[in-house]
Formats: C-alpha cells, sequence, structure tokens
C-alpha cells in the first residue's frame, strides 16, 4: 500500500552518508566534526528572540496561508532594493507568500504546476545535475519524469537546458535552477537567467530560481536573481518564481522560514494547495522573520564570518583537491578522485565527516559516471575555532 512512486527516488543523502560511516569508529579519538550538513552554526541574531516575546500572545491563532500584511510588504521592500526592482514590479497582496522553510515549498510547487500531460506526453521536470535532492523528490512524486542537466566543470557547474532537445523541452513542465549553486556556489549571470525565463515562456514552463545562498558571497557584489532577469526583460513575472530562504543568511534553520515571489496566477493556486496540505508558519515565527528580512546588520557580519573561514580554507589547501573559491554559499567541492572512499577515510582518520558528491547528483542514464562521484561536499558552517580545526585534519588526511 505505498505510492510505487518512492521507488524512484531512493534513501536521502544523509541516510546514505549514516549507512556508509555508523559502522565505522574513528581512530583519532578527536572529538567528532561534521562538515557534511549545511546547517549555519553562527549565533542567531538577538532580534529573533525579542520578536517572538513581543507576540507570544500570537501562538492562540491559526497562522493564515498568505501571511501577513507586514511580512509581505517587508519582502517585497527588500527585493526592490536588493535587486534594484522597478516600483511596483512586486505586489506584496499577490506576489509574496510565506513558506515554513524553502524545502517544502520547492517539493509543493511541483505538486501545484506539473500537469498530469504536457501536450499528450508525460511530463519532464529539469534540474541541475549536481542537485538538490529535493528537486527529484518533487519531480518523481509529481508524475513526472526528472530530466538530469549536467552541471559540471565543463559547464562552470551550471546547467545548460537550452541544449535540451526540442522534444524534451516540448513537455517540460518545470525547470529548478538554483544559484548560487549547491554544491559549486557558481552565481549565473543575468544573461544567463534572460535566456531561461524566455526559454520557458517560448515553451510555456515555470521556471523557479532557487536563491537560498544569494546573500552569501565572497565578494564585493550581490550575485544578480531572477527577479533582478525579469526585470531586465520588461518587468513580467510570468512563469517566473524565486524561492528565498532565512536559514542561510540569517543563521536560523531551526526558524523554517522563508517565502516564494513571483508570478502572481501560479501564486494563487500555490496557495490553494498549501490550503490543503501546507503548513504556514506561526505568526510569532513571522514576526522574527519580518524582523529579519528588515535588517541588513546580522546579514553582513555573517558574510564576514564565511569570507573569513574561506580565507583559511585557501590557506589551508592552497590549490590542493582542486580547491576554488566559490562565488556564493558556504561549501567547498572538493575533488578527491572518490568521495566514498574520501568520506570514510576522513572519518576513520580524523573524525571528520563530509558529504560525498556521489550522493548529490545522479548517474547519467547511458551508464556513465556519477558527475559528483569525484568530489565531496564541505560545510564551512562552524565558528571560526572549529573550522580551523576541521581544515588542518582536512589537509593532513588527504
Amino acid at each position: 500500500m505505498i505510492n510505487d512512486r518512492l521507488a524512484r527516488i531512493g534513501d536521502y543523502p544523509f541516510d546514505r552518508l549514516r549507512a556508509l560511516l555508523d559502522p565505522l569508529t574513528p581512530r583519532s579519538g578527536d572529538e567528532a566534526i561534521s562538515f557534511a550538513l549545511g546547517e549555519p552554526q553562527h549565533p542567531s541574531p538577538p532580534l529573533v528572540r525579542e520578536a517572538i516575546e513581543d507576540s507570544a500572545h500570537l501562538w492562540g491563532r491559526y497562522p493564515p496561508v498568505w501571511g501577513t500584511p507586514a511580512f509581505r510588504g517587508t519582502v517585497a521592500a527588500w527585493l526592490k532594493k536588493r535587486y534594484r526592482l522597478p516600483d511596483g514590479m512586486i505586489d506584496p497582496e499577490t506576489d509574496v507568500i510565506p513558506v515554513s522553510g524553502t524545502r517544502e515549498a520547492l517539493f509543493m510547487i511541483a505538486l501545484t504546476v506539473v500537469p498530469e500531460a504536457v501536450r499528450g506526453r508525460r511530463p519532464a521536470v529539469l534540474m541541475p545535475n549536481p542537485f538538490y535532492q529535493v528537486y527529484l523528490g518533487a519531480a518523481a512524486l509529481s508524475g513526472a519524469d526528472p530530466v538530469f542537466v549536467p552541471a559540471t566543470a565543463e559547464t562552470n557547474f551550471l546547467p545548460e537546458f537550452a541544449a535540451l532537445d526540442a522534444d524534451v523541452l516540448g513537455r517540460t513542465a518545470l525547470a529548478y535552477f538554483c544559484t548560487p549553486a549547491n554544491p559549486q556556489g557558481t552565481v549565473a549571470t543575468i544573461p544567463q537567467m534572460t535566456a531561461l525565463i524566455e526559454l520557458a515562456r517560448e515553451h510555456g514552463f515555470v521556471v523557479v530560481f532557487d536563491e537560498c545562498y544569494s546573500e552569501i558571497y565572497t565578494g564585493e557584489t550581490p550575485p544578480p536573481g531572477g527577479l533582478e532577469a525579469a526585470a531586465a526583460l520588461g518587468g513580467s513575472l510570468d512563469n517566473v518564481l524565486v524561492f528565498q530562504s532565512l536559514s542561510k543568511r540569517s543563521s536560523v534553520p531551526g526558524l523554517r522560514s522563508g517565502f516564494v515571489a513571483g508570478d502572481a496566477e501560479i501564486l494563487a493556486a500555490f496557495k490553494r494547495v498549501r490550503d490543503y496540505g501546507g503548513a504556514p508558519p506561526p505568526l510569532p515565527l513571522l514576526a522574527a522573520a519580518t524582523a529579519l528580512w528588515g535588517d541588513e546588520n546580522h546579514v553582513e557580519r555573517n558574510r564576514a564570518l564565511y569570507r573569513q573561514k574561506f580565507d583559511m580554507a585557501e590557506s589551508a589547501l592552497g590549490n590542493r583537491l582542486g580547491f576554488f573559491r566559490p562565488d556564493g554559499g558556504f561549501y567547498m567541492w572538493l575533488d578527491v578522485g572518490d568521495g566514498e572512499a574520501a568520506a570514510a577515510k576522513l572519518w576513520q582518520e580524523a573524525a571528520l565527516r563530509v558529504m560525498p558528491g556521489v550522493y548529490l547528483a545522479h548517474a547519467p542514464a547511458d551508464g556513465g559516471r556519477n558527475p559528483g562521484a569525484g568530489y565531496i561536499r564541505c560545510a564551512l558552517v562552524h565558528d571560526i575555532e572549529t573550522t580551523g580545526r576541521a581544515l588542518e585534519r582536512l589537509r593532513n588526511t588527504l
């Protein structure tokens, strides 16, 4: 009595990681450190507690799916300022909806926009490869064919959806596009994103810009975004959705708070799906989220810490293991030859957990090598001192 579509997605990466490492006992005697999970460990901003305490009287109310005018207005103002959008491009009444973290939203959007058939054929959902695994679950459980598009060093770690043949594009319902990319950290350019939006409009599919890492960048210029690209095309939000989260930006993964912005018609349908199966953010948590989107000081402090940690990584690794400083995000994507073997070695010899890249990617249908097989993903999410110890173990072990 189990949905047979579950067989198409397999075990989640962290279950696979536990199966690989839990039978092994670290020999070093050192305290375990995990670079495997992208869970920011920087202190949460004090304004989170203050906003929740000030809104404690709202725990007794069911939260509306559309959230509050204060939240939507703050997000719309943040988007306008951050991406230099024209006045009126984002209507806070129709173009923004809060979500309880973007994981469930990225999953539920497929249930919203993937039809039974596209032009009489089974729908397709496009995604980069490697990719955030929720994309695959969303595609498979919505009844679509997942289409894995290489995002490798040869493509500068971004997928080239336009290179797909016309048959695939003609039955595409949805495309997931992550910038800065997870796990590699590449940032897409405005021309790349405008081309994707034009492709989506030409073929009638929805493009999801997953921008959860957009506020963590190592240079001085913030990454452009999907709404900025839509503005460059005249300001229409047709076929365009942007997903954002506070987990990385504000170091509050436990808050489970984000938003979706874009095409009002799609968001109205998304709201209808969430009416039946969504869990809107509780009002005290939404008040905290509103305060966080209205403050940039804590975000600047976060960025400074991540820049310091990448300085440390660059000093520790140099050009070893294919180290490169990503444009955005907080991951190192290291070329170790065999990611599973490297992960096992680091755990056994250095009590350091990392994520094998093979668990974050899908092997080609033609039997070629999984594009993540040679890599490990390392999340620089800890404090400076812990990060330094972990980098030393990494350098000395591999």
